[in-house]
């Protein structure tokens, strides 16, 4: 489960019966005063949605529209008790129908973008919730539901222009405002995230998760050393927490301050063994002490958990290479590159592999896009870590 559904989850459970409650009772009303015939089937079906029958008030709801096929009303009434099912996609489907049918009727454009939001379908909720907030500017449950769509489909910057509101209109809800929050923080205006997570805790002053990413964003404004102290705060009240130690390290390794940094991602390891980062950065930190063994020991395990992980790649590469293992090193060296072709530091690597190899046209190449590479980037990012010792010991 990624950490966007873990909060959209979370969201779901504490607003079920506010934000996230169906207008089943408005399109009641509606259905009546606009449909007062109606047939003994549909009345029939109200009835079994009166009494929480709703498996049965959808057959009988199925059997209204096949015997009428224009009866938008009886289409949305459908929708209404397969969501009541959690039959998110079925109900979809029926709301879609009664829309076609009658555009103007009166809720079914919000219980739409309710059924996929719940399905997930973040892409597809973003057109009815916005037709709604179009049609009322004021509706503050279409507007946090249209901010949390943005937020699940990954784009924070909308998430935080719906959320912002939402959230000011509803001070005390923390989930709302954690969304927020985190949106600022994926958005990488780490001011507005500083702002946000700093009220939670204002709030909530034992919260190890709002320290933690009021880290993030001090971290993100170029405080590190103010981020270290959140972590350290989280450390102290929740110390099992996953991932804590690990990002606390991540903040002392950026300090270069290593032994510290060590002794936080062997605290990870004794929580989760197989931390895939906790791993690659001990990696990182043996290699810079020299000790090439075990920096391609722990590079190993970090790759074997995840293939994704540059520095695991570059970092193993240049084990290898002063063990003088030029292939392994070779094939490591180039995943590296794959990751992340724009990062001088591995077509450096790879060139005095080459030329470890005898390869002096391949090796040429690649010092030609280091140094391409090196007038492009930014000095501050260029080379992070301390330039490679030499190839050979």
């Amino acid at each position: 489960m990624t950490k966007h559904t873990a909060d959209i989850r979370r969201f779901l459970a504490a607003n079920q019966n506010s934000v996230l409650g169906n207008t089943s009772k408005l399109i009641f009303i509606v259905l009546a005063l606009s449909f007062p015939g109606l047939s003994q089937v549909s009345n029939d079906a109200l009835a079994l949605e009166q009494q929480g029958k709703f498996a049965e008030a959808a057959d009988a709801w199925y059997a209204v529209t096949e015997s009428n096929p224009r009866d938008a009303g009886a289409f949305a009434r459908l929708g209404l008790v397969l969501s009541k099912q959690e039959k998110y996609t079925e109900a979809a489907q029926a709301y879609k129908k009664a829309l076609a049918l009658d555009p103007k009727l009166t809720g079914v454009q919000l219980d739409l973008g309710l059924a996929e939001f719940k399905q997930g379908h973040f892409q597809s909720a973003i057109a009815p919730f916005s037709k709604v907030l179009a049609n009322d500017p004021r509706n503050v449950q279409a507007r946090t539901l249209l901010g949390m769509t943005y937020y699940g489909g990954g784009r924070f910057i909308d998430a935080i222009k719906y959320l912002r509101p939402a959230a000011e209109a509803d001070p005390s809800n923390p989930e709302l405002r954690q969304v927020l929050a985190q949106s600022c923080l994926r958005a990488k205006n780490y001011s507005c995230a500083f702002e946000e997570f700093k009220s939670i805790l204002q709030q909530n002053p034992d919260s190890a998760a709002a320290h933690i990413l009021l880290g993030e964003a001090l971290d993100g404004l170029d405080k590190t050393g103010d981020a270290v102290t959140e972590f350290q705060a989280a450390a102290k009240i929740a110390p099992g927490e996953p991932d804590l130690h690990f990002g606390l390290g991540y903040l002392y390794w950026k300090l270069r301050r290593y032994d510290d940094a060590s002794s936080e991602f062997e605290a990870e390891l004794a929580v989760d063994p197989n931390h895939t980062l906790a791993l690659a950065y001990l990696g990182d930190i043996a290699l810079k002490n020299n000790d090439t063994e075990r920096a391609a020991s722990l590079l190993e395990r970090s790759i074997q958990q995840k293939k994704s992980v540059r520095i695991a790649y570059l970092d193993l590469g240049t084990a290898r290479m002063y063990q003088k293992q030029y292939l392994a090193a070779l094939k490591a060296l180039q995943r590296a590159v794959e990751l992340d072709p724009t990062q001088p530091d591995a077509h450096y690597r790879l060139g005095r592999v080459y030329q470890a190899l005898g390869n002096s046209a391949e090796a040429e190449r690649e010092f030609t896009k280091t140094k391409t590479l090196h007038q492009k980037a930014d000095a501050s990012v260029v080379l992070i870590r301390p330039t490679p010792p030499p190839l050979v010991h």
